[in-house]
């Protein structure tokens, strides 16, 4: 077993597809999604905020090959916003910095649909 979801994409296809779902969830705080795509998502949200955490220049460039560079307003791009905003929330929590809430399905194709945000 691979360890993740292949999302039914090829591989450049699915880390650009997850980078702009990170860097979305960045900006908004929460985002709707499908459900396999959201638990995916939520495994490298959690890492990005876990950078975040560490505020080191390895830490940031490191966050900054998955965070694309996206305006979040206030004069910040996405990556400004993880690093001063989103994770000095979680300074004393160890882990789990999102939650998945299941809806129903999606009207059209019956796809279970979520919506992932950041626990606050």
């Amino acid at each position: 077993m691979a360890g993740y979801s292949k999302l039914n994409r090829r591989s450049d296809q699915r880390k650009a597809m997850l980078r702009d779902l990170v860097t979305a969830l960045i900006i908004h705080g929460r985002i709707t999604t499908t459900e396999t795509k959201a638990k995916e998502l939520q495994r490298l949200a959690d890492k990005m905020v876990t950078l975040g955490k560490k505020n080191t220049l390895a830490s940031r460039r490191q966050a900054a090959r998955t965070v694309r560079f996206l305006d979040a307003g206030n004069d910040q791009n996405a990556l400004q916003k993880l690093f001063s905003d989103i994770a000095p929330r979680f300074t004393d929590r160890p882990g789990g910095y999102t939650r998945v809430y299941k809806m129903g399905p999606r009207r059209g194709d019956a796809t279970p649909m979520a919506i992932i945000e950041f626990v606050e």
